[in-house]
């Protein structure tokens, strides 16, 4: 399982599935990350959190931790 924490700076993903449930999933959900949905990581710190993307023309920013709940391939 590749997980969105795995990818490199640079690169894009397309999101397989969200793991976790209740209102972590929620906060996941609510920055526009769902089933299907393209990113890209555009920065990823140091030591890795946390990580910058771009999630359909918006500029987030993702714990770690939230980020391994995001199945990617």
């Amino acid at each position: 399982m590749k997980t969105l924490k795995s990818v490199k700076c640079g690169e894009s993903a397309t999101v397989v599935r969200l793991h976790g449930q209740g209102p972590i999933k929620r906060r996941i959900m609510d920055m526009g990350i769902t089933k299907g949905v393209n990113i890209f990581v555009r920065k990823v710190a140091p030591l890795g959190d946390p990580i910058e993307i771009t999630v359909l023309g918006y500029e987030l920013s993702i714990r770690k931790l939230d980020a391994e709940l995001i199945e990617v391939v």
